[in-house]
């Protein structure tokens, strides 16, 4: 009887230090938030995470979710993945000032999606043109559900490791 109660205790433990990983978005370089120049990433103030200069315009979702928000200007997207972590993609630094201009969303609140699958279509060029920083956090919002949330390189390959996280213990 001990013998499985054992067992049984350190199956339940080895499920609660597990590692989650999420994938990149979006191809780039890794910039840690305290680099950003918005005090609301770089002062952890919506939560932990990191950001990435992205190389091109598409965002993937990093696992599969349910997309929970979708502002009309297109510039972010929340979501809760499959695993509980709740993310937001900001594409670029003040870019709700654009309002929606260089920004595609084919998702709503509500949809659900698998990871890989295209979020957010932006116009990096343009949004750049415009005066905007396109550096893109990308931030768990529920980092006090994690004991660490840390990235898996200095490089950023959309649909492979990025962010891991480890859940804290029940």
């Amino acid at each position: 009887m001990n013998l499985l109660r054992n067992i049984r205790q350190r199956k339940n433990t080895a499920a609660h230090d597990e590692v989650i990983t999420l994938s990149a978005p979006v191809s780039g370089r890794i910039v840690p938030l305290c680099e950003v120049s918005d005090p609301t990433f770089s002062e952890h103030i919506l939560g932990s995470g990191a950001a990435i200069l992205p190389e091109c315009g598409t965002f993937t979702a990093p696992a599969d979710a349910l997309i929970e928000a979708v502002p009309h200007t297109c510039h972010a997207i929340s979501m809760t993945t499959d695993s509980g972590a709740e993310l937001l993609i900001h594409v670029g630094l003040d870019t709700v000032e654009l309002d929606g201009k260089y920004f595609k969303i084919p998702v709503a609140a509500g949809d659900r999606v698998k990871a890989g699958d295209v979020l957010i279509e932006a116009d990096l060029d343009g949004i750049r043109n415009a005066g905007y920083d396109i550096v893109t956090p990308v931030i768990v919002t529920n980092t006090d559900a994690y004991t660490s949330v840390t990235t898996a390189g200095n490089t950023a390959e959309a649909g492979l490791p990025f962010l891991l996280l480890t859940p804290k213990s029940k």
